[in-house]
């Protein structure tokens, strides 16, 4: 009886350790499981509100519009590290979607059906968790109704999945699992597990999810649990076998929002061995005690050493069970420490790309609106001083004379408006094709890019061009873009030179188109020749650039399947050599051709 009462009062408090234990293991992740919804809950409803999805929802035939709205939504989900994004229309169909460029894309599917959708269209929030129709592949969905006004002409949709968050948690030694409103396992730290039910379903039960297609065509087990000891109302005592080291404490936690309960199994070997120790340590103790009974006439001395080696064994026991809670707490804390930590590194990271975003495009609008006011101020100037002169002319009655001022100002106007033309045309979005390209015409564009700086600098330009028309495979606006970043960088690194001058180059060689870039500056060091390309590297002053001019031009000839790269001239000043592939016009598709015609157009 001593014995037994000896046994079940240790597994209680060893059960109640436990318990204690792994309801706040079982607190961290549901925690991390909300953080991991929150963090994409918001994003379908911000990009609801992008007018470039009820642009396309409006007018769904625009091809140009598609292209950009496909790209968007890749570049979204690229960011955003989600697995699929896109664009459904009333009617369910997906009209546009990240992994458009895929094997299996979205793109003309149905997913109507889902209820995610249905959500959507009435207005809400649409969640909902499923394998994918298409991917087959576990997610959570996202659903955010697109409004024109107040009628809803589409939604747009964010899938995420669970795969590392579930790697993540794997390593400990408890398993947990989440299960959906009809108990079956869908997240799970055991792969064993998933797709099965923590209790026999009905039959109705069945045919509603294998309809829904929620899992797909995947069969729904039965987890063989017996329910054993219930504690409270989140804790029982389970076996997942037939023996008892089968046995598992089991906690539950509602998450209401996402109709989802948490489990987690903590095996019970530790508290069987716990209770072990405690009834062998009682029959140990109550042996003892017999024998000290028996004894206690002649052995009294005995006795009370038995009595202090008693007391010692008891306080070593629990200065190990207070050691071990002080390290559990410990890891514990350090592990919510870590969880912080990364939390504040991902925010400062997305804060710092979009800084970085941000100040780029200043930098580069502030060097192109300089040049350029320069080159209009003059003809300006003298719009205004033949105004003045057509005016005084009329007033004293001599049309003709009047006229020709009028006409020089129509000239300037036409100059003005060419050079706002080449503007436009430099800071137009890329088409991102790679075409057959005209080499002297964007070699002409990048020069009158670049033309109000050569003057300002007094900076002589030399041409050394071929007298054939050359044509590569590239991408116009990336290109002109490239060149463009080169002779800035020329014309900056000759601005101490008392004789300032930069050469282009270009030559053809065993198939391939090479630029040349020549300059007289002091050139390159050469323990900076290795880094020059590197991103954010720069030897100019803080207002001349952020150092991404080189390392984006570098990305850019590569995608362009060419090469770029930097060295010193022995005569001196620095040399930039940019390869590009010449295009075998004889082998040109029609494709390619009418690409070729619209940039020509868009330069027009």
């Amino acid at each position: 009886m001593v014995l037994w009462l000896t046994g079940h009062w240790s597994r209680q408090l060893a059960l109640e350790n436990l318990q204690l234990q792994n309801q706040h293991q079982l607190k961290l992740f549901v925690a991390s499981l909300q953080g991991q919804l929150q963090k994409y809950e918001i994003l379908p409803e911000l990009l609801a509100t992008n007018s470039l999805l009820l642009n396309f929802l409006q007018y769904p035939n625009d091809v140009n519009t598609i292209t950009a709205l496909n790209r968007y939504l890749e570049s979204i989900n690229n960011v955003a590290g989600a697995s699929d994004t896109y664009l459904m229309n009333a009617q369910g169909w997906t009209i546009a979607a990240s992994n458009w460029l895929s094997d299996r894309p979205f793109i003309g599917r149905n997913f109507g059906f889902r209820p995610y959708f249905k959500q959507a269209m009435q207005g809400k929030l649409g969640r909902y968790f499923a394998l994918g129709s298409t991917s087959n592949r576990r997610g959570y969905y996202f659903a955010y109704p697109v409004r024109d006004k107040k009628k809803i002409q589409g939604a747009v949709v964010m899938k995420i999945e669970f795969n590392e968050f579930e790697e993540s948690w794997s390593g400990l030694k408890e398993n947990f699992v989440v299960t959906d409103p009809d108990g079956v396992i869908f997240v799970s730290t055991n792969d064993e597990w998933r797709y099965k039910s923590l209790s026999p379903l009905d039959d109705e039960v069945l045919k509603r999810i294998y309809a829904s297609r929620r899992y797909g065509d995947v069969e729904i087990g039965t987890l063989s649990i017996t329910r054993k000891d219930r504690l409270n109302e989140t804790a029982q005592v389970v076996n997942m076998g037939v023996s008892r080291h089968s046995d598992h404490l089991m906690l539950v936690q509602e998450m209401a929002e996402a109709g989802w309960r948490v489990h987690t199994f903590a095996s019970l070997d530790v508290v069987n061995g716990q209770m072990l120790k405690s009834v062998l340590f009682a029959a140990i103790l109550y042996i003892a005690i017999i024998l000290l009974v028996l004894y206690i006439v002649q052995r009294s001395r005995r006795i009370k050493e038995r009595a202090r080696f008693e007391k010692r064994a008891k306080q070593v026991l629990e200065r190990r069970v207070q050691e071990r809670t002080t390290d559990l707490t410990q890891a514990n804390l350090r592990l919510m420490k870590e969880i912080e930590e990364h939390r504040r590194t991902d925010e400062t990271l997305r804060q710092t790309q979009n800084e970085l975003i941000q100040a780029a495009k200043m930098a580069a609008l502030g060097q192109m609106s300089s040049g350029i006011n320069h080159e209009l101020n003059q003809p300006l100037a003298a719009i205004r001083s033949y105004a003045d002169n057509a005016r005084a002319l009329l007033t004293r009655d001599r049309p003709e004379e009047a006229c020709w001022n009028l006409e020089q100002i129509a000239e300037l106007t036409e100059r003005m408006a060419k050079i706002s033309r080449q503007l436009k045309v430099f800071s137009r979005k890329t088409s991102g094709q790679i075409v057959v390209v005209s080499l002297r015409a964007v070699i002409d564009n990048a020069l009158k890019i670049v033309g109000p700086q050569l003057k300002d600098t007094g900076t002589t330009l030399r041409r050394n061009v071929l007298k054939e028309e050359l044509y590569v495979m590239s991408d116009m606006v990336q290109l002109e873009q490239v060149l463009v970043n080169l002779l800035t960088n020329a014309v900056h690194a000759v601005e101490q030179q008392d004789e300032r001058w930069i050469e282009i180059a270009v030559a053809r060689q065993q198939g391939k188109a090479i630029i040349k870039i020549l300059d007289n500056g002091p050139g390159i060091e050469k323990a900076n020749l290795e880094r020059i390309f590197d991103p954010f590297f720069t030897t100019k002053s803080e207002d001349r650039g952020l150092g991404l001019g080189l390392s984006i031009s570098y990305r850019i000839v590569e995608m362009m399947d060419g090469s770029l790269t930097a060295a010193n001239c022995p005569e001196g000043g620095a040399i930039f050599t940019l390869q590009l592939n010449i295009a075998n016009m004889g082998q040109q598709t029609t494709e390619q051709a009418d690409l070729a015609r619209q940039a020509e157009l868009s330069r027009q």
